[in-house]
Formats: C-alpha cells, structure tokens, sequence
C-alpha cells in the first residue's frame, strides 16, 4: 500500500492550536494570515536582497506560505535555525561530538521510477533515495541541511525520508553502510532549508516538503473535475460512428509545408508517415508534383488569425488535427478528424475565453524563443485554444495551495507534447510523448493533450508525497542566503552546469502562469545570448560557494553533485570550490539509471553525474595551522588532509585506486590551500614528494597515516579480487 499523503492526518492538519516560531494560532489558516502579514511589512527590505524575483507584491504574498515558503527571500530562516540548534538538545542517542572523518566515498545507484520522482516533472532531479545516503553518512537526526540550487526540493525530502521510509529500502541502505564504513547510520528527521533563485522550483519544492489537506485536495480535484466536465464537455467531444458522444484525450497535429517546387501545401503526416510499413518516411514525394523532398528543404506554410490575447493579427505556421484519440462507453479508439472535429474547432476558435490566461512575451534568450520563426512568441500560444481555454479555467478554480496539480498540467497541455512515432507503430509503449527535455521545441507532429484527462489520470500520484514543517523554502539567490555564519551541518547542492540548461528560459511557461519570474542577473548559467561567458559563470558560482563556505560549520562537509561534458566547466567548478576554501577529498559516481536525452545521443555527453566531496577545515586545524610554520605546516595538512580521504574503495569486488591519495592530487591540494589564503608555498615538488615518503606509507601508489594503512591492508586482504 502507498504510504499517505501526508505524516498528519488531513482531519486534524487545519485544526489548532498551531504553535509557530514561538507564536499561538487558532489554525493554519490564522498562522499564514498573520505571517503574510508580517511579510508584507518585510517585502521593502527584502527587496534589495541578490535574487529578489520579478512579480508584483501580492502575487508573492499569497502563493507563500509563511514563515515556511516565501516566493522571495524568506526572512525567518535564522528564527529556525535558533530553534533547531535548542530542539537537538532532546533527541535521544544523539551524539553531540559526532564528526565524519571520511567522505560517502561510494558510487551511488538510484533510479527514476518512485512515484516522488515523477510526480512533478523538472529539468534536473537527484533521487531523493540517492541523497539520503549522503545524509545518513554526513548528519544525525536533527541536523540543519541546505541547498540552496534546491530545484523541486528532493534534498528536503530526503531529509524527511530519513525517518520516514519503507523497512525494505531502510534494510538495503543500512546493510551497504555497515559494509562501506562499518556502522549503521542513525535513522530520524533532519531539518532542511531549500533555496532556488527559479520562483517555479521553490513553488514546486514547497508542495513536495509542506503538508497539505488529503480530503480537502480531493474534494477539490473531484469537484473541479465536474464543473469541467459541464462547462467544457462539447469542446472534447467527437462522433463515434455516427454517434455523438465519443470523448476525446488527445489529438495529432501536423505541421502544413510548401512545396519547394511547385510551392502547393504539403501535409506533412499525409505525405510522410507510412502507415502500411510504420515509419516516418525522411524523403516523401510533394502529392502535388511528385518531387521527391525533405522536411527540411520545405518552409512552413504560414496563416493569419486574430490573436485576442494580444488583440492583434499575427502570423504563424499552420498545423491541422490529423488523428484523434478519444473514449466511448469504456473503450478507446482511433479515427481522423471529420466534419463536425473541424467545426468544433472553428466553434472554438470564435469562443471568448472568460477567464485570466498569461500573455507575456517569453523572456529573451535563444531557447525561449527559438519558436519565434513559428509565430509562437507569447506564453499563451504555446498551446491550443482550446487546451487554453480549459487550463485557464482549472486556474482560477484552483486554490493556490493546489496549483502544484496545476503546473504539473502545463507542458504535457501545451504543442511540446510529441508524438512517438515507432511506439505508436511497434507497441512497446504510449505514443503520447512529454516534451523534449532541456528544450522548449516544439515537434512537427505535435500532441494536443486534453488538460482534464491528465489531471484525472495523475492526481492519485501525489499519495507518495510526505509532508512535514522540518523544513524551509526560500526565493533567492544562492549567494546571498541571509543566514548567520557557521549555521549549517551538511550541505548537499546541485548546481547549473555551465551552458547544459538555460532554466530560466524553460520555467517561463510555468513562471508567467504564476505571474511571478526568476531575476536572471544571478542566474549561473553560461548563454551567449545574453553575453554571459564562462568567466561570469565562474564567478557567479564562487560567489555561491563562498556563501556555502561561510554558513557552514567547520569541520562540516559539502557534496555537490555535478555533469558537465566541458573540461574549462568543470576546472572552473573545483577552481571555484577552492577559492571559496573548501578543500576536496574525493569524487564519485551518481548513477541515475537513465541517461538524459543528450546523454543517450550525444557521444561526448556524460552518462553519469560526478559527485565532489569536500570540507571546510575544523576550527582546531585552523588556529593550528596559523601558530605553525614551515615544514611543520605543510606537513600538518597533508595529515589533517589524508584523515578526510577514503581509506578504502571496492568496487566491482576489487580494491581500487584512491586517486585523491596519489603525491601530485595531495601536492595540489597543498598548493591551493596555500594559494587560496594568500600564502606562499614553501615547498617544491621534489622535496613535497621526497618529504611525502619520509613521513607516510604507500600502498599501491597511494599515501596513507600508518594506522589508514594497516586498516587499507586489512580491508584489501579480505577483498576478493
């Protein structure tokens, strides 16, 4: 059985008294209301914060849910935090010395089948089960996490997970633990702060972590399912044979292109897919004058319409419905579009739409308006009217606190949706494709998938989600968090990987149907089109890791996951990393399973993310580090250095080389420890590796202390290969 939506009973959650930063309400709804009001009287302030996102007031105010989820910088994460560090005090079998001297040196392999996974889709996710591997390794129960290129939040819900979880997947872990590092971890809640600068991320995270009202979710998704069904029935329907009634999901259109011959239409579906042998055919032959062609030697046929979002006539590439896939008394069927299909849509096209819809025009940038040469240059073109109509209408129905369902709706109810030719031909799976991941394309043969089918398909996916108040969402930049030095206990973060994704450019859609945008200008991605290089990436990204450095205890550890098929990206991140003063002691392997798009079919793409492990220096190592001099000091790090590198790695049932531990990575680190506060280096290679043999042992081409080596020869004599 799937666990509930939520760790609280729904009949209870609502009802008081709430107790909150101190503070006693009624109820729920009394907390927000005082606190919205709070942040209302905040927002002058906040808004002078890196990150602060680009919306009116009041929209920010009412899709918060303060003090837990503000959709700008949220102004009581260090309120929190206070609280926290007294709560750790009652937790039983908490260890208040409790340090890890060893980075979770082991590759990690979690898939992307959970129904937490697929429940909001996103460009970029780590496995929640991933994550809490790093967290049972690097924290006890009630430690503060944070990440602050939080995404949809899945460190948070690890964090949660850490307590809440399945005895089968709790068995696993706790058995590859003991295996790897010899202990079990200690299993309860840890606390978490989620940033992201993207308002569409922390919107979705909030959903993820916050708990809502089972019954009351419900009751609503079944009623607003009715009054669609009353208000819009006729838009979605078509004949069965003859029979009026038939309901439609879905319908294939096809892009219309001249002939580059005898410039007459050709219909691409007609003139290229072929049924009989079950392929899209590259060439095809002009029905017209029988000239063999491609798509791409044709240009697209263009029409004129009045745009009543813009008020305006404007031109666009013109599509027609080729293929309907609809229900009747049970059963699914297949047809071409008839008379009364293209009447309907006509019908449409003449109908006022009654209620808000977005119009913006998508932001600048190469991927949000690479359909400008289709005449697809605002949001609300993005889809058909009448999936317009239908989504603007399950808007304004829906409460904020559900309009999770209602972004998860968006890219699967716009023209991105395509249609997977050799599934629809060979079986093997559904013909209805999501979007093309990472871009805003738009296929030639383009699915217009009925907004209230998937919603009653998808709303019982939400049972998987856990919901709690352990953690904490904030809109802003990761440079500028707001909270107090040496706060933090782990951080686990993701962030952009130089050019990979343009993430402000793909959360447009989402972003203008909440009328809240991301404020780019700390935005670290690498985009031509908006002359940010790979200099200001970097910079960008030290200035997060500084801020990461910074509120992080020392001692405390930071695992950022990363992927990136640039060297100068990845160079620049550890460079990145170093000039912030962490030091890295290790990286590894994140097997998610299922390789991106771009992975699959790109040879240099990278098939698995990389994850760097590294420390801020404790402050005992600090202040000795300062009384010492000379050798004394070098030496003194590279032993401090060598107790935070795996002493032993197997893998594939065989011992493995610790490339951390070779003498030019040591040497390296050394150097830019040096480097990075000021320092000179007083030693050269030659003495560093003469030194280096003097004072460690080597196995295998690698250093270790002496009591890390009779430990590495243990573990490699017990190992089988």
């Amino acid at each position: 059985a799937q666990e509930n939506l939520f760790t609280e009973k729904s009949e209870n959650l609502d009802k008081g008294p709430v107790i909150c930063l101190g503070k006693t309400f009624h109820s729920e709804e009394e907390r927000r209301a005082y606190f919205r009001n709070e942040l209302r009287t905040k927002l002058p302030e906040l808004k002078t914060i890196e990150g602060f996102p680009i919306g009116e007031d009041e929209d920010i105010i009412n899709l918060s849910d303060p003090p837990y989820y503000t959709a700008c910088p949220n102004p009581w994460l260090n309120d929190f935090i206070a609280e926290w560090e007294k709560d750790k005090e009652k937790i039983k079998g908490r260890n208040p010395d409790f340090h890890v001297d060893e980075p979770y040196a082991s590759d990690v392999s979690e898939g992307k089948g959970h129904p937490i996974y697929n429940a909001h889709s996103y460009h970029t996710k780590v496995p929640h089960l991933a994550i809490v591997k790093y967290l049972l390794h690097y924290t006890e129960p009630g430690d503060i996490v944070l990440d602050y290129f939080g995404g949809t939040g899945m460190t948070a819900v690890a964090a949660q997970y850490c307590k809440d979880i399945d005895e089968v997947t709790k068995y696993k872990i706790e058995h590859t633990h003991l295996q790897d590092f010899g202990s079990k971890p200690k299993w309860g809640y840890r606390k978490s702060i989620i940033g992201d600068l993207s308002p569409i991320a922390t919107f979705i995270s909030s959903n993820y972590i916050l708990p809502v009202n089972h019954d009351d979710f419900y009751k609503t998704i079944d009623e607003l399912l009715n009054k669609l069904e009353k208000e819009y029935r006729w838009m979605y329907q078509t004949n069965h044979n003859s029979e009026i009634g038939g309901q439609i999901n879905c319908v294939v259109w096809s892009d219309i292109y001249n002939c580059n011959i005898c410039n007459s239409e050709i219909n691409l579906w007609e003139a290229a897919v072929d049924e009989a042998k079950g392929v899209v055919k590259e060439e095809f032959n002009c029905p017209k004058c029988n000239s063999l062609v491609t798509k791409k030697a044709l240009t697209r046929s263009l029409e004129t319409y009045f745009d009543d979002g813009l008020n305006d006539s404007i031109q666009r590439s013109k599509s027609v419905p080729v293929l309907i896939a609809y229900s009747y008394k049970g059963k699914r069927y297949e047809k071409k579009p008839d008379i009364l299909d293209f009447e309907t849509i006509d019908l449409i096209s003449n109908t006022t739409i009654k209620h808000w819809f977005p119009t913006n025009r998508m932001i600048e940038g190469g991927e949000s308006r690479r359909n400008d040469p289709s005449g697809i240059t605002n949001v609300h073109q993005f889809f058909t009217r009448r999936n317009l109509i239908e989504l603007s209408f399950i808007y304004e129905q829906l409460p904020n606190k559900f309009k999770f369902i209602f972004t998860s709706l968006i890219t699967r109810s716009s023209k991105q949706a395509r249609f997977l030719a050799k599934n629809y031909f060979h079986g093997g799976g559904g013909w209805v494709g999501t979007n093309l991941s990472g871009t805003l394309y738009i296929p030639s043969f383009s699915i217009e998938v009925r907004p209230s089918f998937t919603l009653r398909n998808r709303k019982d996916i939400f049972n998987s989600i856990k919901g709690s108040y352990n953690s904490l969402i904030s809109t802003s930049s990761a440079s500028a968090t707001g909270i107090k030095d040496n706060s933090i206990d782990y951080i686990f973060t993701d962030p952009p990987f130089g050019s990979n994704l343009m993430y402000s450019e793909l959360n447009n859609l989402n972003e203008a149907w909440l009328n809240i945008l991301t404020n780019t200008k700390q935005e670290a991605i690498e985009n031509k089109r908006l002359n940010k290089t790979l200099l200001d990436y970097q910079q960008i990204m030290t200035d997060c890791f500084i801020e990461y450095f910074r509120v992080l205890k020392k001692g405390k550890w930071m695992t950022v996951e990363f992927s990136n098929t640039s060297a100068a990206v990845w160079n620049g991140i550890q460079t990145s990393l170093q000039r912030a003063g962490f030091v890295i002691a290790n990286v590894a392997a994140l097997d998610k399973q299922q390789g991106s798009f771009k992975a699959v079919t790109t040879a240099t793409a990278v098939k698995q993310d990389l994850v760097i492990s590294c420390y801020k220096p404790s402050i005992e190592f600090e202040s000795k580090f300062k009384m010492l001099q000379g050798d004394m000091a070098i030496w003194d790090f590279v032993s401090e250095h060598l107790h935070h590198l795996p002493v032993h790695i197997k893998k594939d049932n065989s011992t493995t080389v610790i490339i951390e531990r070779s003498s030019k990575i040591i040497f390296d680190r050394l150097i830019t420890f040096y480097l990075m506060r000021g320092l000179t280096v007083p030693i050269d290679a030659r003495d560093f590796q003469e030194g280096l043999k003097q004072r460690f042992i080597e196995r295998d081409g690698m250093y270790f202390t002496a009591e890390q080596a009779a430990e590495y020869d243990e573990k490699k004599a017990k190992t089988p290969i």
